[in-house]
């Protein structure tokens, strides 16, 4: 999809987004153990700093904070944005694309990409990982979640259901797929997570932890 559909989507639906996503709860207890994972390798160094990169309304940025990590949150869409500047006013929060991050080089000690590269056709996934290997610290941890499965499916009918009227697609890759761009970033895939779909989910979910290659400097 375009940036801007996805923006359009998320503008308009934010406040439904946050009623039935409002906290990390919603998370299954197995993903919240590999962000647990990044959390603690992160905080391992002198300075935490995070990108959560697309991060929505910012709750898994607040989650991350908790666990000791200097956050700060970008995304696409200013509605969502408002919502987490209202819910999390002691974090930074700027608008930007996940393909453009508005940061220089090698100022992260972690990103994390939850659920925010869906909607990013393959075409344009090399150009994300690129962009948050490039951000990322020699030594620096990126933790990528996503739907598992081949094509496309269309989340229209989702948001109907929530009362919006919004085109919004989303795009599923294996795990291999995802860790095929880790190489040519710079990235080297430290472990991965792929289970089974819950009852309330249609596709099995995968976390992949990569470490940004280099020595980390002292």
């Amino acid at each position: 999809m375009e940036p801007d559909q996805v923006r359009r989507a998320y503008d308009t639906a934010a406040g439904a987004y946050v009623r039935v996503v409002p906290t990390p709860a919603i998370e299954a207890p197995l993903d919240l153990a590999m962000i647990d994972a990044f959390a603690a390798e992160v905080t391992a160094g002198d300075d935490p700093a995070v990108l959560d990169a697309g991060c929505g309304a910012g709750r898994m940025s607040r989650y991350l904070a908790d666990r000791g990590c200097r956050v700060r949150g970008v995304d696409l869409s200013p509605g969502m944005l408002a919502f987490a500047r209202r819910d999390h006013p002691d974090l930074e929060f700027t608008v930007g694309s996940l393909a453009a991050l508005p940061y220089p080089d090698a100022c992260f000690a972690g990103v994390l990409l939850w659920y925010s590269t869906i909607h990013t056709p393959p075409a344009g996934q090399a150009r994300l990982f690129a962009e948050a290997a490039r951000v990322l610290r020699p030594g620096g941890h990126l933790l990528v979640g996503f739907h598992v499965g081949e094509g496309v499916r269309d989340l229209a009918e989702v948001y109907r259901r929530l009362g919006h009227e919004v085109r919004l697609e989303r795009y599923r890759y294996t795990a291999d797929q995802v860790a095929a761009h880790f190489g040519p970033a710079g990235l080297r895939e430290m472990g991965r997570l792929v289970r089974a779909p819950r009852p309330t989910e249609r596709d099995e979910q995968a976390m992949l932890l990569a470490r940004r290659e280099g020595v980390a400097a002292r």
